[in-house]
């Protein structure tokens, strides 16, 4: 588990990289056939693109609801953790596209009644470095509001929208190993340049919120699912069965 100073990091700065390995081996190896899997059966749909995977696939709420991951964002989120939403990333070697600086909270506007202590996990399925378009983070950036954003070039960005005039000298980049992971605050504006390796990118983001916080009753959230992974709900939100 985190503690306290940094916990104390993660506040000021809204990141931490954890270099300790998230699963055991067999288990990591088990969550890399999944996506594996996943990928081959992507059919046109872009690699980059391969969102809740979890809706479908109900094997990898053994790595959502694990110890392994609720123990390391327990200190962020509280003894209180709901499951926000998963994500399988892959950038393809050379044709991996940018992701344009953004917050993610910026996409949930309007469909969560609070969006302070929304942690992600991003975990690397493989190496993650600066040559294959790792993450990068403007530190700091999770204690303003909204930004404004722009449109950009979905043929090379993953994204329709970006903000503009972010000082890139500030970025701090996420270079990991496979195993390894980071985390990050749902307010902190990131993003990554493209895969220019041969080496393609890999990760699977788990994202976790306090079930204090209401899932709103709008149209965007229709047909959402959410887990409650630990503890107990204080928002009257309506979850998924718990399969364990």
């Amino acid at each position: 588990m985190l503690d306290q100073q940094d916990v104390a990091f993660f506040r000021e700065n809204g990141y931490y990289l954890n270099r300790s390995p998230l699963f055991a081996p067999e288990k990591l190896d088990r969550l890399e056939g999944i996506f594996d899997e996943h990928l081959a059966e992507k059919g046109a749909k872009l690699s980059d693109e391969l969102d809740t995977p979890h809706f479908r696939d109900p094997r990898l709420l053994d790595f959502l609801l694990s110890d392994d991951v609720l123990d390391l964002v327990e200190p962020l989120v509280g003894p209180d953790i709901a499951l926000w939403t998963s994500h399988f990333i892959s950038k393809d070697p050379k044709v991996g596209r940018a992701t344009p600086w953004h917050e993610d909270s910026a996409y949930w506007n309007g469909r969560l009644s609070e969006y302070d202590r929304i942690v992600t996990v991003w975990l690397a399925l493989g190496p993650s470095n600066q040559e294959n378009g790792c993450m990068r983070v403007i530190p700091g950036t999770h204690h303003n509001g909204f930004s404004d954003y722009v449109p950009t070039d979905k043929t090379v960005q993953t994204f329709h929208a970006e903000i503009p005039g972010v000082d890139e000298s500030k970025a701090v980049y996420f270079e990991l190993e496979r195993g390894q992971c980071s985390l990050h605050d749902g307010r902190i504006i990131h993003g990554a340049k493209p895969n220019t390796s041969d080496i393609r990118r890999t990760g699977y983001t788990m994202r976790y919120f306090p079930a204090s916080v209401k899932v709103l009753d709008v149209p965007d959230n229709a047909g959402w699912k959410i887990w409650l992974a630990r503890g107990r709900d204080s928002a009257g939100n309506t979850y998924q069965p718990d399969p364990r």
